[in-house]
């Protein structure tokens, strides 16, 4: 397992005691809707436009997150389709704010480009590309 996120840092947010469980333990959904946001930025700017998600593959948890961890998600293209594109996320928790940075969990999340009136639009291709 890397000991460096991959990809572009792309949020950060501090987990408060109201999205924990009585142990103090984050739950997985709250974690799940962090790098869905993560992925939603990182696909928009790409996308340039508004995207939705369609899916969520290869989901691992690792280890948990505690109340008074920042968790930071970074995000990295892995396909990039005509409407669709994958993103891998990671996300890593800095314990208590500030210690050691641990990898909690990472996903690679499907979303689609979406036109005005919410059907799938072509992606434009990057300045890489051309």
């Amino acid at each position: 397992m890397s000991m460096q996120p991959r990809g572009d840092l792309t949020t950060r947010t501090l987990a408060m005691p109201a999205d924990a469980n009585p142990s103090g333990d984050i739950f997985g959904g709250w974690v799940l809707s962090q790098m869905d946001i993560a992925g939603g930025i990182h696909a928009g700017q790409r996308a340039q436009g508004r995207v939705a998600t369609v899916a969520i593959e290869a989901m691992h948890f690792i280890k948990p997150v505690h109340v008074g961890d920042v968790l930071c998600v970074y995000a990295s293209p892995e396909r990039i389709g005509r409407t669709s594109l994958a993103i891998r996320l990671e996300a890593w928790a800095l314990r208590r704010r500030l210690g050691e940075r641990v990898k909690v969990t990472e996903g690679i999340f499907t979303f689609v480009a979406l036109d005005a009136e919410g059907r799938p639009a072509p992606i434009p291709a990057s300045r890489d590309e051309q």
